[in-house]
């Protein structure tokens, strides 16, 4: 595994694919909210947000805390939740090894292209009850989904709508600090941009998932992602760093990059946000 912290809690228990080991650790990820499980088997893991809830059946472990008291009475644990990078191009790129997602405890999130939920929650799981996605998905089948899992999520916002359009959701949407892109169209790059000029913060953060023959499946993949890059800085992005999902996605890379508004969106951001605030 690419990428893990240093730091680790040894407690008793277990769960999901850990039931019956005698010890179980579990360390932090270098990057907050994001934890490593070793067990058997070594897994990304994220602190369940609904302890007893699995939301797609994912593998669950609990972990008697540390403070914890030997009566039974007494014991308190924590629930994390598997997060499978060959489900999720998010995870597939912690596990890749990326530098920083921006995601963290207390952030404010808009997703795009949220499917059914499968990596919301586990976003919604990092940024806790201090922090807010904002998930967007088009298909009403993946949407009803989505729905059902945020009915148990607050920190959650669903929208069923085209991200190509944000201007249909934008009295849901507040700014935020990253949006993160998983839309496999051929225009992505114009659909973050859009996006990013509504309600990304200046100096805030696009994390997207490229997939290379969505965008052009004559080129070579290193090609497409170059054109991608090229695409964003064209938008006021400073590109930072790009990393290829193998082996969890072929074809896939994902591309980090920095937003910097020009002075006209930041005055009509300025003017939504006192909108939004005054209504």
């Amino acid at each position: 595994m690419n990428g893990f912290g240093s730091g680790e809690r040894r407690s008793s228990g277990g769960g999901g694919s850990f039931r019956g080991s005698p010890r179980v650790i579990v360390e932090p990820h270098r990057l907050k909210g994001v934890f490593i499980v070793k067990g058997k088997e070594d897994a990304l893991v994220t602190k369940n947000m609904v302890p007893g809830e699995s939301v797609y059946g994912e593998k669950r472990v609990s972990i008697q805390n540390e403070h914890s008291n030997d009566t039974d009475e007494q014991k308190t644990t924590t629930e994390y939740r598997v997060w499978n990078p060959f489900r999720s191009k998010l995870a597939a790129a912690i596990m890749a090894g990326v530098e920083d997602a921006h995601i963290f405890p207390g952030a404010r999130v808009l997703y795009l292209g949220a499917a059914s939920g499968t990596s919301v929650s586990h976003v919604s799981d990092i940024v806790g009850p201090e922090g807010i996605v904002y998930a967007v998905e088009f298909s009403h089948r993946s949407g009803r989904d989505l729905l059902g899992m945020a009915k148990k999520r607050p920190n959650v916002v669903p929208i069923v709508d085209d991200a190509r359009h944000p201007h249909k959701y934008a009295m849901m949407v507040g700014i935020v600090d990253t949006i993160f892109s998983d839309v496999a169209q051929p225009d992505q790059a114009r659909i973050v941009a859009h996006n990013a000029h509504k309600f990304l913060k200046n100096n805030g953060h696009v994390v997207i998932s490229i997939k290379a023959n969505c965008v052009d499946s004559t080129a070579e993949p290193e090609a497409v992602f170059a054109g991608e890059v090229n695409k964003l800085r064209e938008e006021q992005f400073k590109p930072i760093e790009q990393v290829t999902l193998e082996p969890y996605e072929r074809d896939h890379a994902v591309v980090v990059a920095e937003y910097r508004a020009s002075k006209k969106v930041k005055k009509e951001k300025k003017e939504t946000k006192t909108e939004q605030m005054e209504s």
